[in-house]
């Protein structure tokens, strides 16, 4: 069989030995991520709920609203995370939610401030926690 153009010759071939290689693959649904976008330039926090080669679905929030969602919750006021979708063109990057050194992470930053857990807090569809997520101009983050 002949290696067609688009073959790359350098990586070894995965070996058949019956059972699939375990790879961690850090950007699966449920993950925890900061967004930057582009035109218009922004930043959105959230967990990931789809990634392809479309775009990027997540439940969260403006990164500019994050205080104002924290003291939302702090309070016990209804909210609902924004369920969006961002073609692949409007990104320029995904990071994961992660500690940096002594710095929490914002997941860290929300458990502290609220008690709940992010990933909760985050869940699409649950109806128990009532309103909208809105962003500082008062639009649907």
């Amino acid at each position: 069989m002949r290696a067609s153009p688009s073959d790359n010759l350098f990586v070894a071939k995965a070996q058949s030995s019956g059972s699939p290689a375990k790879t961690q693959v850090p950007f699966r649904p449920g993950a925890l991520v900061i967004a930057t976008l582009c035109n218009p330039r922004e930043k959105f926090w959230g967990m990931i709920l789809a990634l392809a080669s479309e775009g990027l679905s997540l439940s969260g929030a403006e990164l500019a609203s994050f205080e104002d969602l924290t003291a939302m919750v702090k309070d016990g006021e209804p909210f609902t995370p924004a369920v969006v979708f961002f073609p692949m063109h409007r990104i320029e990057r995904v990071e994961l939610d992660l500690p940096d050194g002594n710095l929490p992470s914002l997941s860290q930053r929300f458990f502290a401030k609220t008690g709940m857990e992010p990933a909760t807090a985050l869940a699409p569809g649950d109806q128990a926690k009532g309103g909208d997520v809105r962003g500082a101009s008062g639009e649907r983050a």
